[in-house]
């Protein structure tokens, strides 16, 4: 890969379970992620996504490049920027911005939408 080359997009739509599921497997039972009338109760429009969902997918999205292997993500950093929602597709894209000795440095985003969910992402990833 080098410096500009995009990685291939990742698309996928969390069902309204995702979050049900998603607490289950982290142990974070929030009702925000879980109970749509609480989350609404409490000023959201919805029940939201859990972060480190979205976040997983970022992580998943720049494996991709190593051939899916995680043990290829070296580092990863992201800042959320925005609430994601289940049953609205989830965008990961990502530019590669430094190449060097096997490894790039991918610059991610995360969108459902114009919605920015995850900005200025950085992964550094081993393609060697």
């Amino acid at each position: 890969m080098n410096v500009g080359d995009s990685i291939p997009e990742l698309r996928t739509t969390p069902d309204k379970y995702l979050p049900h599921r998603y607490a289950g497997a982290s142990g974070d039972f929030n009702p925000i992620h879980i109970d749509k009338e609480f989350a609404t109760a409490v000023g959201l429009p919805s029940n939201i996504l859990h972060g480190l969902w979205m976040m997983a997918q970022v992580a998943r999205a720049n494996a991709a490049v190593a051939d899916g292997d995680p043990r290829a993500l070296k580092r990863l950093s992201v800042q959320f920027r925005g609430m994601g929602f289940p049953e609205q597709e989830l965008v990961v894209t990502g530019t590669v911005k430094e190449e060097a000795d096997g490894k790039v440095v991918i610059d991610t985003v995360a969108a459902q939408g114009d919605n920015q969910v995850i900005r200025n992402a950085e992964a550094e990833v081993s393609v060697a």
